[in-house]
């Protein structure tokens, strides 16, 4: 494969998210948000690790800023901290976070790296969770306040914003199944924050075109391809009921077709939270989506399971080759997501804004060969291609991730960059810390 069978104007980059690699959580005027709060759970983040620190690139960001000038990457798709610009979440400004944030923007540009900004990636300010975070309909203002500061401040330097990030996950993991921040685990906190996530994707959008209207504006969705364990009906149905949940259940609203209740009649419970003007609202016409995939997931009935009547089965009980998370090596995966989306009438652009995997790294004198992710990624782009080639919408890959992270309730365990550890940072950090941090990488590089 080469650069130029995707066409010139094919979006390449790397992506990454504030809170899993900036650290300096209390540093510079910077309020707590729910994963500080969450990561002092016991037993609720792989071996209680934290992302205070994380890659610190607070401290670093030029550093690994270099490194994509260095790799030749053109684009850099990062996040915004909520709770560094608002510590409080509404009211305040923390003039310390902008400055940052306009650094970061400033070597981007001065290096000819084109930022791509993530308005929310996961990490709401504790403050307005102690007020019901996105179970309240108040989020709706404190959302479009949070991006109307955005805006404003990064407007001169930024042509690419999202304003999501996979917001099934954060809803459904942080209000339903509690194993993510808030840590919640109610079914009516799920279903209100599902909704108003939705119309924040619209309101969000309004504002940014509103203040910036040349700017391109998406959101992203996480996807997973979901095939029935057998032909029999009860699976069959059972498939399309988690497709319905996990691939359409942001995207249609979006779009004008409201949520896939016929499909999965469990969403007519989510009535409740519909207003009157709420179903226009939540009409958008986004530039373009971002899907993000990364494996294919195989789906059986379940008595047992309410609601849903449907499980998945891990990839290991299927004896299938998978990544460290269990998450199946299936690279037709992404190519499938590709035509789903692009048949959607609404969809104008696909960019795929995060694709990778976590393995075992292969280390031999002191290098990491790293062949499976390397081929991982290969495979998954060969599938990209076959989609393009075919005519479908899709635009643009993004690998996640730039460095390593602080991987969410897998902690420290799980590793998506390709790295070699730079030892005299690392050094440096644990002299200035006080502390042997041994469970992840205090700083990375590809």
């Amino acid at each position: 494969m080469k650069n130029s069978d995707f066409g010139d104007s094919f979006t390449w980059g790397v992506s990454s998210s504030a809170l899993q690699t900036e650290g300096a959580f209390n540093v510079d005027g910077k309020g707590l948000s729910i994963w500080d709060e969450f990561s002092k759970k016991k037993n609720k983040i792989f071996n209680n690790d934290s992302p205070a620190i994380a890659c610190d690139f607070y401290n670093n960001h030029k550093e690994d800023i270099a490194i994509i000038k260095q790799l030749g990457i053109p684009n850099f798709r990062f996040s915004l901290s909520w709770s560094r610009i608002l510590p409080n979440g509404t009211g305040k400004i923390n003039q310390l976070g902008i400055d940052f944030y306009n650094k970061i923007l400033d070597t981007c540009i001065e290096s000819g790296i084109e930022p791509w900004v993530t308005l929310y990636h996961w990490d709401l300010p504790l403050e307005l969770e102690k007020q019901g975070g996105w179970a309240n309909r108040e989020i709706l203002k404190w959302f479009e306040e949070f991006v109307t500061v955005c805006i404003y401040s990064f407007k001169s330097k930024v042509k690419y914003w999202m304003i999501l990030n996979e917001p099934m996950v954060f809803t459904g993991a942080g209000y339903f199944l509690g194993v993510h921040a808030p840590g919640k685990k109610s079914l009516s906190k799920f279903l209100s924050a599902m909704h108003h996530a939705v119309l924040c994707q619209a309101i969000g959008y309004n504002v940014i075109k509103k203040i910036q209207p040349t700017a391109q504006v998406g959101t992203t969705f996480s996807c997973s391809f979901i095939t029935p364990n057998s032909t029999s009906k009860k699976d069959t149905l059972a498939a399309k009921r988690m497709d319905a949940l996990l691939n359409r259940s942001f995207i249609e609203p979006s779009l004008g077709l409201g949520y896939p209740m016929i499909t999965f009649p469990f969403l007519k419970r989510i009535k409740r939270y519909i207003l009157e003007g709420d179903e226009d609202l939540m009409k958008v016409e986004f530039d373009f989506i971002g899907i993000q995939n990364y494996t294919r997931e195989v789906v059986t009935h379940c008595f047992y399971i309410p609601y849903l009547k449907a499980k998945i089965i891990p990839a290991n009980k299927r004896k299938v080759y998978h990544s460290k998370m269990n998450w199946e090596v299936y690279p037709e995966s992404i190519y499938q997501m590709i035509r789903k989306y692009s048949k959607y009438n609404g969809v104008k652009k696909i960019i795929i804004t995060e694709n990778g995997a976590s393995f075992k790294d292969e280390v031999k004198n002191n290098i990491i060969e790293d062949k499976e992710r390397k081929q991982f990624i290969k495979s998954n782009l060969e599938q990209v291609l076959r989609a393009k080639i075919e005519g479908l919408k899709v635009d643009g890959y993004f690998v996640w991730s730039l460095t390593d992270n602080f991987e969410w309730a897998e902690g420290y365990k799980q590793r998506f960059g390709i790295i070699h550890i730079d030892y005299q940072t690392l050094k440096r950090t644990i002299k200035e810390s006080g502390k042997w941090y041994s469970n992840f990488l205090t700083k990375n590089s590809i």
